[in-house]
């Protein structure tokens, strides 16, 4: 049972798309609503693309870079919640908290496909040099 609980993260890391996928089915069963269940989907598993942003770098560059990630959400949510005090005169953190994790999202799901795009053209490139 361990072993198959195992495989099943370790292919979700590896392949967070599919994890958003699961995620909006499960979540559609649950909700009977496209956009809550969408929304869902992308607030899941946004943890698993900054997972598998980590293991790309790791796999591409042979190193972790963990520390430049967890400095770039803590940069990120700093530059959020000064924003939204500058726009708002307050701070709603539900709010600043649901942005910079949607933020996150998009900038992750942007990263993991640059990533696997240029993961996939070293290899090529190392396989004919």
């Amino acid at each position: 049972m361990s072993n198959l609980f195992a495989g099943f993260f370790a292919t979700i890391v590896t392949v967070p798309v599919f994890a958003m996928l699961i995620f909006y089915v499960c979540a559609r069963y649950l909700t009977k609503n496209n956009k809550r269940s969408f929304h869902v989907a992308i607030d899941t598993s946004t943890f698993f693309f900054i997972l598998s942003v980590h293991f790309l770098v790791i796999n591409i560059w042979g190193q972790s870079y963990l520390w430049i990630i967890l400095m770039l959400l803590v940069g990120i949510a700093a530059l959020m919640v000064v924003t939204h005090y500058k726009i708002k005169q307050e701070i709603n953190f539900r709010r600043v908290l649901k942005g910079f994790w949607r933020f996150n999202f998009l900038l992750f799901f942007f990263a993991y496909f640059c990533l696997t795009l240029l993961g996939v053209i070293k290899r090529i490139y190392e396989s004919f040099v």
